[in-house]
């Protein structure tokens, strides 16, 4: 494959991680080292930066900055939430796309985020094959949700769930001071899958986790859910519930419709909003037990925990931006980057390549022999597979007393 010369634009999608940063850091540091990729440009705000044309000079940075961006949590670039129809239905925003990249001689285009992202990140890189426009595509990985199709992990999940786990053992002993028990009910991120609620049951294992847990692979029954945690609560005063926020009942419907009006509300890829399922559920079994309710919705602070984050996770981020950069230089495109998890007894990954069309819009559910016959707590099968995704602390420099996060220029590309 011949050498490609021209420069490089990267961005950032979806929700924010702990890690998505290092990701970022992976790709420009590794495309600053490569001689031809001539300027590397940071898109602000995703996909709608390149179509405004509003591109940072990431070579205007200080060094020391980018290097601070592997323990700086969220996007640093700014993310976005922007659906690209198909070409067949409008091609406007593909014309422009192909119009700013031949202005600013872009042959290089990195996107990092989840599972609308790399359907985006297809649906681009389709385009300029068809054009015939010669830039090199690549997809890197990024949820906490874990629910990327084709990867053994997705970068962020692992920071996601040790935070939750550590949460849940603190709201363990919490829940346990006073004379008079309760039932608490924990509101965790996932809407089809399940695998942040699932990383509970790595508080179990460390002797402090939930007693139930409910995912959004097994229909959720409210009667029987009543009646589980009646029974917990009158055999030991005490029970705690972890639910995640998509979980559906029988008919398909949303348990946190039973409550709220919140999943009337779409996004821009048509997902429902979702929310005050903790707070829906705690109503229904204090009306139905009487005994002290709490309902606690994590909410976002599960996504950007950095001083929490998972050391194993931070590096594996910044691998995978690193190595788009180089599979891409040396002439593959069309690609996400993707971890397979090697054999053996000690945990080590490999990085592989998926072609994109393969994993755009499929989801990677929790398979259901990782789930108990009861369906209302996980394996150790489940916890063979998370435990090393936790491993080690990552914990960004400090100054007085508080976290240092990287600070970007963040200067502008002349237009």
């Amino acid at each position: 494959m011949s050498e490609l010369k021209g420069a490089c634009v990267f961005g950032q999608s979806g929700g924010p991680t702990a890690v998505i940063n290092a990701s970022a850091a992976g790709v420009i540091q590794e495309a600053m080292n490569q001689s031809c990729i001539t300027n590397v440009y940071g898109a602000a705000h995703g996909i709608k930066g390149v179509l405004d044309e509003n591109f940072y000079d990431m070579s205007k940075e200080d060094p020391h900055e980018l290097n601070l961006l592997k323990t700086t949590p969220s996007s640093a670039l700014g993310s976005v939430r922007y659906k690209l129809k198909s070409p067949e239905e409008d091609e406007t925003d593909y014309k422009r796309l192909i119009e700013v990249f031949k202005k600013h001689n872009i042959r290089y285009f990195f996107y990092n985020g989840g599972n609308d992202s790399m359907d985006t990140c297809n649906k681009v890189s389709k385009y300029l094959q068809k054009a015939g426009y010669e830039c090199r595509v690549m997809g890197i990985p990024k949820t906490i949700d874990n629910d990327l199709w084709g990867t053994d992990h997705c970068p962020g999940y692992g920071s996601a769930a040790k935070y939750i786990a550590t949460s849940v053992m603190e709201v363990y002993h919490d829940a346990r001071v006073y004379d008079k028990g309760m039932i608490t009910i924990l509101e965790i991120m996932g809407r089809n899958a399940g695998w942040l609620t699932a990383s509970s049951a790595l508080a179990s294992h460390a002797g402090a986790g939930p007693d139930l847990i409910y995912l959004p692979e097994i229909d959720f029954d409210l009667d029987r859910f009543l009646d589980e945690a009646s029974s917990i609560y009158r055999k030991n005063g005490n029970v705690i519930v972890a639910v995640s926020e998509g979980i559906k009942d029988k008919n398909g419907k949303y348990i946190s419709e039973y409550g709220s009006d919140l999943a009337q509300s779409k996004d821009a890829f048509g997902h429902a909003q979702l929310g005050g399922l903790a707070a829906t559920l705690a109503s229904i079994a204090k009306q139905k037990t009487g005994a002290k309710v709490r309902g606690i919705e994590f909410s976002l602070l599960q996504r950007c925990a950095a001083h929490l984050a998972s050391l194993t996770d931070v590096n594996e981020a910044y691998w995978a931006g690193q190595m788009a950069v180089k599979y891409a230089v040396e002439g593959k495109t069309d690609y996400m980057v993707a971890f397979e998890r090697a054999e053996g007894p000690e945990y080590k990954c490999n990085i592989k390549l998926i072609n994109l069309t393969d994993v755009a819009n499929a989801e990677k559910k929790i398979p259901r022999e990782w789930i108990n016959k009861e369906g209302n707590g996980l394996t150790g099968d489940f916890i063979k597979y998370a435990l090393p995704l936790i491993q080690g602390e990552s914990k960004p420099p400090m100054e007085n007393g508080l976290p240092r996060f990287s600070r970007l220029k963040k200067v502008l590309v002349d237009q």
